[in-house]
């Protein structure tokens, strides 16, 4: 009821707004009106118009306002306001309300308007809308919106606006137009506004806020398909390489929006990056995995730009070629591009009918492409290569062309030299020319790897230079002083040259913060605490707290871990990662079981990423490794100190007194030939881990094969799945001798068995671990009784894994493994009480 009491109410004081500015001939009215107007833009706090009315008006009377405004753009009462008044209130109302019905509104006029002094004034008011970044305003309200709240038609006029105002200004104004309207101005000024749209959506996202990035996307595709790719990504590529070489919230939001590039305008998108950025790595950076993901652009990279066309240069190549190679999951398309340039450089059809410029292009990506293969692909790939070195070279030394014959006696050298036939390599003799200088300078050592160039802040330019220039001037300043201090004769008379410095390179700079002495005090401020001095120090001292304190650890362990798996270096402390992950560990290891509990829960639940599930797995595993080493004299002192300094006793008590005396009477009265080196004697200590084992280890077993929203372990999250057999084979191994490594054992089996044929070869280096660490913990009664069924077919696995896997440290571990079991079976079969198996 109330909002509808709000729309009527804005609904009548707007019509008679209206109503005054249309009939009325009072200035002061007419001021009144349009000031009335701008108190619902207002959003100080001085603003007469409640927040619903402030809404309603802007969604619904705002674009009739502005409309009014330019309707009436040649009324007698609009030259009767001074020129403050028609700044302040006229062209104000176009400045201040939502920047797309504003800009629709003076595209529209300038498009009806005749050209004359009204036609002025909106263009105006249209510079003084790109110069006062509203662009960048249209373009971050539709960021930050989850839903469209406009209909598709309104966004595709809109769209077009945006992409062509170049072009509807030049139609209307022609030889009149604006400097800013020209496209060498606007476009750059265009991709500007949507880094900074990009900019503030990473700020939202790591607010928390949803965001949208359809709109942005479209805006580039459209403007890109029009032929402004060039201009608008020479601004976008270097700042979009330089805020994802350290920032993951770049880098999903620029694949983001790659991704919502409609298909109709991907190509030319993808055509104007690679050749704006300034490498491959820079390129896999902003589109991320995209030639997997979309059948277009993969059709672009791999085929139209390497096949059909071949006008780019050979930078173009290498980042396309470079960008294949650099990722694991990227590698089989490099191989497809292989087989089918192999093919086009092969085809005598196209080597008589193409042209030459073409072939050229066609060999250098032939070359860099087998430039970046490994000699495990090249071999897996030798027949292939070999029919094509054989039919290539046969036609091109056939051709009557030189350049051809050349061409094709360049690459059948590589190729030989690549696939080393019977140790024998190809060996041509030509003049060499330009076009064969060019193709053997690809086959140097890194012609592939080119340096990409640091891009500069263009916000920092101005301000750095000016320190610079304040610096080299006091600089300069100083020079000339000491310059005069030499050359006074008098200044000879105060030299300090005799008076001996002070040694000060022991000092330390005093911080004005001391370091908490308290452990909650120094949970506190890693809660709580903004200043980056105080945060630094309770890291730095978090770790020794914890360890000089166990029984106040124990009361916070849970919280501080809680507290620093999620904490980020906002502060760039120095060596943050390394006293975030010190102090977890300690906290693990003061109160094993519960902060064991939180952090293997934790490693399977919603909104974590995968770096903070591999800290998880890292300080597991650092706590695991040092409760199983055997505690060292310093800290057994420490930990017994209180109870050895109360219960010392006599040393006429000792019952062990009297032995010792005789034993050394013994001693001096026997006498040896040869006299044995005395080893020192192995103190027994107690293993802390063997205990909580099973705290570590079966509960990383419980919820692997449940993939959630941000995770999947058994699907695309190889590496964690890799780093976490790695670790639970880490766990087995430390359980060496303890009682639950029988269970332990039989379970890390059955959960390796299933990803024993995984295709990343790291998760079968941790399951080849797995079972080297389940062989050598488990005791060998153990294996027969427990695990007699698998045993075999285990075997029969290794064997193959030994013989046939194509990765060398695999096949080292399968041998391991295989070694250890076999040793294991044979002293079980050796000994005569040992269960046999039936087989």
């Amino acid at each position: 009821m109330e909002s509808l009491t709000t729309n009527t109410d804005v609904r009548l004081t707007v019509t008679r707004c209206f109503r005054t500015l249309k009939s009325s001939t009072d200035s002061s009215d007419i001021i009144t009106a349009l000031r009335t107007l701008h108190s619902y833009l207002d959003e100080g706090p001085e603003s007469t118009a409640t927040s619903a009315e402030r809404a309603e008006f802007r969604k619904t009377h705002y674009s009739s306002a502005l409309q009014l405004l330019v309707s009436n753009i040649q009324a007698d009462w609009l030259h009767q306001l001074t020129a403050a008044q028609r700044t302040e209130l006229w062209d104000g109302l176009f400045l201040a309300g939502p920047p797309e019905q504003a800009l629709l509104v003076l595209m529209d006029a300038i498009g009806e308007l005749r050209p004359t002094s009204n036609l002025d004034h909106v263009v105006n008011i249209t510079e003084k809308f790109l110069q006062r970044r509203r662009l960048a305003e249209l373009l971050c309200s539709y960021c930050l919106e989850a839903a469209p709240s406009d209909s598709p038609q309104l966004r595709e006029t809109l769209l077009g606006r945006i992409s062509a105002l170049p072009d509807i200004t030049a139609n209307k104004l022609q030889l009149n137009n604006r400097a800013l309207f020209l496209p060498q101005q606007y476009y750059p000024l265009l991709a500007t506004e949507m880094l900074t749209a990009l900019e503030r959506t990473c700020q939202a996202l790591r607010a928390g806020t949803d965001c949208s990035l359809t709109f942005v996307a479209q805006t580039l595709g459209k403007v890109c398909i029009q032929g402004h790719s060039g201009s608008v990504l020479a601004v976008m590529a270097p700042r979009l390489s330089a805020c994802t070489c350290s920032d993951m919230v770049w880098q999903r939001v620029c694949w983001k929006l790659l991704e919502n590039v409609p298909q109709r305008w991907m190509e030319s998108v993808l055509t104007g990056l690679v050749q704006a950025v300034s490498g491959p790595d820079a390129l896999g950076r902003i589109i991320g995995n995209l030639v997997l993901t979309n059948k277009k652009a993969q059709f672009v990279i791999t085929h139209k730009l390497l096949l059909l066309q071949y006008k780019y240069e050979t930078r173009v190549l290498r980042i396309i070629l470079g960008y294949l190679a650099a990722d694991r999951d990227r590698r089989p398309l490099l191989i497809q591009v292989l087989r089918s340039v192999s093919q086009a450089w092969a085809n005598s059809s196209a080597v008589k009918h193409t042209p030459l410029e073409q072939q050229l292009y066609v060999s250098k990506a032939l070359l860099l492409s087998v430039s970046l293969l490994k000699d495990s692909e090249i071999q897996e790939l030798r027949s292939e290569l070999l029919q094509c070195m054989l039919s290539g070279m046969q036609t091109h030394l056939d051709s009557n062309v030189v350049r051809i014959r050349r061409m094709g006696m360049v690459i059948g050298e590589y190729l030989s030299s690549r696939m080393d036939i019977n140790g024998t390599k190809l060996k041509f003799e030509y003049d060499q020319d330009e076009e064969t200088r060019e193709l053997l300078s690809l086959l140097a050592p890194g012609a592939c790897d080119e340096p990409e160039a640091e891009p500069v802040n263009r916000a920092d330019g101005p301000e750095e230079t000016a320190e610079t220039a304040e610096s080299a001037q006091n600089a300069s300043q100083t020079t000339s002083g000491a310059q005069a201090l030499k050359t006074d004769p008098d200044s000879d008379l105060d030299s300090d040259d005799e008076l001996t410095p002070y040694d000060m390179s022991g000092d330390q700079e005093i911080s004005k913060a001391s370091p908490p002495h308290y452990l909650r005090d120094c949970l506190e401020i890693l809660i709580s605490s903004e200043d980056p001095v105080r945060v630094e120090l309770a890291l730095q001292a978090a770790e020794s707290l914890v360890r000089k304190n166990s029984f106040a650890a124990r009361e916070i362990s849970v919280q501080m871990s809680k507290v620093l798996l999620h904490m980020d270096d906002k502060y760039n402390i120095n060596g943050f990662l390394y006293l975030r992950q010190a102090t977890m560990v300690a906290l693990t290891v003061a109160d094993c079981i519960p902060v064991t509990h939180y952090l293997t829960t934790e490693f399977y639940s919603l909104n974590y990423s995968l770096r903070q599930r591999l800290d998880i797995l890292e300080v597991l595993a650092l706590a695991a490794q040092e409760l199983s080493k055997p505690v060292t004299e310093k800290k057994a002192a420490s930990i017994s100190s209180a109870t050895t300094a109360e219960l010392t006793p006599y040393p006429g008590d000792s019952p062990v007194h009297w032995r010792n005396v005789v034993e050394k009477r013994i001693q001096s009265k026997t006498k040896r030939l040869t006299k044995k080196a005395a080893q020192p004697v192995t103190k027994a200590t107690p293993n802390r881990y063997a205990p909580v084992a099973g705290h570590f280890f079966f509960p990383l077993l419980k919820n692997y094969d449940k993939p959630q929203v941000t995770f999947d372990l058994l699907g695309s999250d190889h590496l964690v799945l890799g780093r976490l057999i790695h670790t639970l084979g880490l766990f087995m191994h430390l359980a060496v001798n303890a009682p639950i490594a029988a269970q332990m054992g039989c379970a890390l089996l059955d959960f390796v068995w299933a990803v024993r044929y995984h295709a990343d070869q790291m998760v079968r280096r941790g399951v080849l671990f797995a079972v080297c660490s389940v062989f050598l913990s488990m005791p060998s009664q153990n294996l027969l009784v427990d695990i007699s069924d698998q045993l075999f077919e285990t075997r029969s696995w290794l064997a193959d894994v030994a013989e046939g896997d194509p990765d060398a440290d695999c096949r080292s571990l399968a041998v391991q493994s295989l070694v250890l079991l076999d040793k294991s079976l044979k002293k079980q079969l050796q000994d005569p009480q040992a269960p046999t198996v039936e087989t």
